[in-house]
């Protein structure tokens, strides 16, 4: 089983030379730490950021650089800083290759909700509805079940949605896997040391299995 570290070591994994990629907040900002060597890409942020490096070290803060999610963040030589407006202009002229983005539930048709629970207060949706209508790729990274042990991966999401069939890959704690154009969810990869039948169980949404599923590696 992976934590939240190891969640975004394998998200990291997806991400091709070349791509111009947002990070979403939570699990998705880990992403930025673990970009394999030899990978050359441009990290965009919503707040109005290219070429956004690693968290600093301990010390080596500047507040005045943060991230969409309010985190202090390091810039990478040739970055450029600019306003809101024209960020969200690259997002919704499809600029951005891959969108990597947190989430609360999963359906098995790819719809996504991640903004709200009703009954509590919320500052606002963000750029999540801007970034998943716009993206041509999207991969959550996510919890497989919430705290009280319920499944996260739905055959129909019961939180408001933030985009309707735009999710392409998940990678859980538990697992990797990718919505089928059909509907469902297929089973590429079992976390270490968790089984196929622990992934079925947690799943309430349409699991599918085809042959040997292998595990991951880190």
């Amino acid at each position: 089983m992976l934590d939240k570290i190891g969640i975004a070591k394998r998200i990291a994994k997806e991400i091709k030379d070349g791509y111009y990629v947002n990070l979403g907040i939570g699990i998705p900002t880990l992403v930025a730490n673990y970009i394999p060597k030899g990978i050359n890409i441009v990290l965009q942020s919503e707040n109005g950021l290219l070429g956004m490096g690693p968290f600093p070290f301990d010390g080596e803060e500047d507040p005045d650089l943060i991230n969409a999610g309010k985190q202090t963040i390091t810039t990478l030589p040739g970055s450029s800083i600019f306003d809101s407006a024209l960020s969200f202009g690259m997002i919704r002229s499809q600029k951005v290759d891959l969108t990597i983005l947190g989430a609360m539930e999963v359906s098995e048709n790819g719809d996504i909700a991640n903004w709200k629970i009703p009954g509590k207060m919320v500052k606002g949706m963000g750029g999540a509805m801007d970034l998943v209508a716009s993206a041509k790729n999207i991969i959550v990274a996510m919890q497989h079940v919430n705290k009280a042990g319920e499944s996260k991966l739905l055959a129909e999401c019961s939180l408001p949605l933030t985009g309707v069939k735009c999710v392409k890959k998940i990678v859980t704690e538990l697992a990797v896997l990718e919505i089928i154009s059909e509907g469902g969810f297929r089973l590429l990869e079992r976390a270490p040391g968790v089984s196929v039948e622990e992934i079925r169980i947690a799943t309430l949404g349409k699991l599918i299995i085809e042959g040997e599923i292998p595990e991951m590696q880190l």
